[in-house]
Formats: structure tokens, C-alpha cells, sequence
């Protein structure tokens, strides 16, 4: 008897990434075949992104898309963007399965249950106060040499255009003994880079310990070569817990903390719990805590009463960090939040010109960055093979990707000197330490 196909496409973080590996692997344990979503399956399972309102565009999008590609399949739909906005079942026909992410661990029981009767099925029940961390783990990661590592979810912040809270519930957070059996069990498949996410990462809180504890756990773990932190928020970032980070000889130098505007007004409005002060504050801290530590960060351009002055300083403030990369977007409404009924709405035409202003000044800061490593020898994961034979791509510890030209090994941390810079990339050459 053939097993039936399933396919899985990702929209949006590294925390659906996750959550759509765990998928798959109780997919296969439950006789399942996986297969690329290109391919015509049986099963087309869309993990959906709801963080802007063009995220949600395509999520609807990939729904209808695959229900094209075939017909006959089964299409579910599941994620953030049905949590948020369970109506959504009802203009998206196309959706035979739509579930919540509070429910994605009934997946097998939903086809079941479809299969069973074929009559459109709808599981989203909201997040709830006191929800605990939902037990998950996985045992490697398809396609990859990194492995992301799921420890927290949820986020109690609030901010004025988020949807998030709404579609994630409150901070909750994995059992540290949980994390140490799941990073072990990953380092014996033979990964040697972890990164821990959350969608409040930073707040993870287990009966009192604290990110800097998981990052000792995953780094106490021999196997693994490096520890990697997603998404950070400033202010959870004290100088006692930069001090503790530092001494973690395993943690990438990365840090990627969230900035949305570098305007004091606009960080008012959006409810975001720092100063623009404070925050820069915070870069002087971990660069001068970290060598050759790396900053990346998110800024949202024409947010509800940006006004062109509130826009230029905002953009000053972007240069004076000198971020070596910067995730720009504009700003859309999100029902739900308070930011929808602001006055003083940025027009379309506005948010898309600062959007580009801010993408060119982060993409010379960019630049800059980049040929700055030319001649510097680094250590560089090998992840995959470009396409072509010409070069195999990695990442160093802060980050950079970096193709490297000529032989060089099909997997592990390697070491590379920098020969030249691309427009998001750097070059290199392997050094055979034989």
C-alpha cells in the first residue's frame, strides 16, 4: 500500500520553522511520506505567518496556490494566522483543515478525522491565561547543518501594532532538563550549532532560570561547537545578564535585537519599553563585551503619526549604530491591536518611499560591513552547496554568510580567509589546516 504524501510550507519566523519540523516528524512516525512542496501531494499543509498584513497575503495566497496545484489534495492550514483571525476559515474555501497553533499537535487526528468524513474541519481554540509550554522536540532538522531549538513562546509585551500576543497567548517556557535532552539529542545526530528561539526569547523563564541558563545548558552539551540566540528584546537585556552571556565561550557573537524605530516619540506610541538612549546604551555594551560581536535588528518605517522629522531620526539613529544588517518593513494595521484605530495614518505611497530610503542606507551600512572582513580569517559552518560546484555557503559565529570557492569539505565548522565581498555576502577561500 502507498503511503500518502504530505508536503509542508513555512511562512514567517524560525519558531514556525520549528514547529513544522515537529510536524514532519510525527508525520513520518505516523506513516506518512514527505515530500517537497513543489511535488504533488496529497496532503498540503500551509504554517502560517501573521506578523504583517502582507504575511497574511501570503498565507491566503500559498492556500489557494496549492489547492490549484492539486485539486484532489487536502489543504490545512495552520499557525498563527487562523490562531489571530479564526475567521479566516471563512473566506478561504480552498482551506479543508484549519487549525490553530495551540492545536498543531492534533494534525494526524484532524486528517483522521477528515479522511474519515471529508467535511471541512476547524480546530482553533484561543490561548488561554496559565497555558503551560507545550511538551515538543525534535531530533534533527531536514536539510540543515544548524538546528533551531524551540524554548519559548508566547509574549505578554503588548505593543501597540502587534498581533502577535493574540495569535501566540503569554510567555511560556520549555523545562530546562527538556532543553538538555533535546540539544543532546541533536548534537548525537551530529549537529554542532544550535540556536535557541522563542517568540519572546529573550523572557524565557523557567521556575527562575533565565536565558542565560539555557544558554549554559545547550553549551554544556559536549558535542555541540556553537549556541546561536534568535531575536532579542533590549530591555530584557541587563548588564548582568550580558555579563553572564559573555562568559558562555559556545555563544555565537550575534545579536539580534528588535529596534522598530530609533524615534523616542514613536517608541511611545508603539508601547516599545525602552528609550532610543537606552538602547544604544545597550550596542556600546555588548560590542564591547563581545569580540567582533555583530547587531542585526528590525525597523518599521511609517508607523501611525510618523511624521518626516520622526522618519529622519529614526534613520540618523540607524547610522550612528552602524547595524551590520538591518530587517526594514512597513507598517500595517493589524485588527485587533490599538494601533488600528490611531489617527494620523501614514498613506501608502509615504511608507513605501521611507521603506526604501531606510532599505538603501541599511544596504550601504551593509556594504560597508562586509568589506570590512576582507583579509580576516573566520570559522564557518558549512550548510549547503550553492547549486553550482563553484562554492559551498556557511555562516561564521557573527553571522556573515560567506561562499567559499575551491575544495572544501561537505559539512562542519571550517576555517576560511576573506577575499572579497558580494552584495550580501562575503567570499572566502578554505585553509587546509593539513
Amino acid at each position: 500500500m502507498c503511503k500518502m504524501k504530505a508536503a509542508i510550507y513555512t511562512l514567517g519566523c524560525k519558531v514556525n520553522r520549528y514547529e513544522s519540523e515537529v510536524m514532519a516528524e510525527k508525520l513520518i512516525k505516523d506513516g506518512y511520506e514527505l515530500v517537497p512542496h513543489s511535488a504533488i501531494a496529497d496532503i498540503y499543509i500551509i504554517n502560517s505567518c501573521s506578523v504583517t498584513a502582507e504575511s497574511d497575503r501570503k498565507t491566503r495566497q500559498a492556500v489557494r496556490k496549492f489547492k490549484r496545484q492539486n485539486p484532489s489534495a487536502v489543504t490545512v492550514l495552520t499557525g498563527c494566522v487562523p490562531q489571530a483571525f479564526p475567521g479566516i476559515s471563512d473566506i478561504l474555501p480552498e482551506a479543508d483543515i484549519v487549525l490553530g497553533n495551540r492545536n498543531n499537535g492534533k494534525l494526524t487526528d484532524a486528517l483522521n478525522e477528515y479522511f474519515a468524513e471529508r467535511k471541512k474541519l476547524i480546530l482553533t481554540e484561543p490561548h488561554e491565561s496559565g497555558e503551560i509550554f507545550e511538551p515538543s522536540s525534535i531530533s534533527g532538522f531536514i536539510g540543515r547543518t544548524r538546528a533551531e531549538v524551540k524554548i519559548e513562546d508566547g509574549c505578554n509585551r503588548f505593543c501597540s501594532y502587534c498581533i502577535i500576543p493574540y495569535a501566540r497567548g503569554r510567555v511560556r517556557s520549555k523545562k530546562i532538563e527538556d532543553i538538555k535532552s533535546e540539544v543532546s539529542g541533536l548534537a548525537d545526530a551530529g549537529f554542532t550549532e544550535i540556536v535557541l528561539v522563542g517568540i519572546n526569547l529573550s523572557a524565557y523563564n523557567d521556575n527562575g532560570k533565565n536565558i542565560c541558563d539555557a544558554v549554559e545548558t545547550a553549551s554544556s552539551v559536549e558535542k555541540i561547537k556553537r549556541v546561536r540566540l534568535g531575536s532579542l528584546e533590549p530591555d530584557h537585556l541587563t548588564d548582568d545578564v550580558i555579563e553572564r552571556l559573555s562568559g558562555c565561550e559556545k555563544l555565537c557573537p550575534h545579536f539580534h535585537i528588535s529596534l522598530q524605530s530609533g524615534c523616542d516619540k514613536t517608541l511611545k506610541a508603539m508601547n516599545r519599553h525602552y528609550s532610543a538612549e537606552e538602547y544604544e546604551k545597550l550596542c556600546q555594551k555588548l560590542r564591547s563585551s563581545f569580540k567582533d560581536a555583530a547587531l542585526t535588528t528590525d525597523v518599521m518605517v511609517g508607523f501611525a503619526g510618523e511624521s518626516e522629522e520622526d522618519f529622519s531620526i529614526s534613520k540618523e539613529f540607524v547610522k550612528r549604530i552602524g547595524f551590520e544588517k538591518v530587517h526594514v518593513f512597513p507598517y500595517s494595521i493589524r485588527p485587533g491591536t490599538k494601533a488600528a484605530s490611531f489617527p494620523d495614518q501614514v498613506e501608502k505611497s509615504v511608507k513605501e518611499r521611507r521603506c526604501r530610503e531606510m532599505t538603501e542606507l541599511a544596504g550601504e551600512i551593509r556594504a560597508e560591513y562586509l568589506s570590512s572582513q576582507i583579509g580576516k580569517t573566520v570559522s564557518v559552518l558549512i550548510e549547503t552547496n550553492s547549486g553550482t560546484e563553484k562554492y559551498k555557503e556557511g555562516f561564521t559565529a557573527n553571522y556573515i554568510p560567506v561562499k567559499i570557492e575551491g575544495e572544501c569539505p561537505d559539512g562542519g565548522i571550517v576555517n576560511v580567509r576573506i577575499t572579497g565581498a558580494g552584495d550580501d555576502h562575503c567570499i572566502g577561500t578554505y585553509i587546509n589546516e593539513k
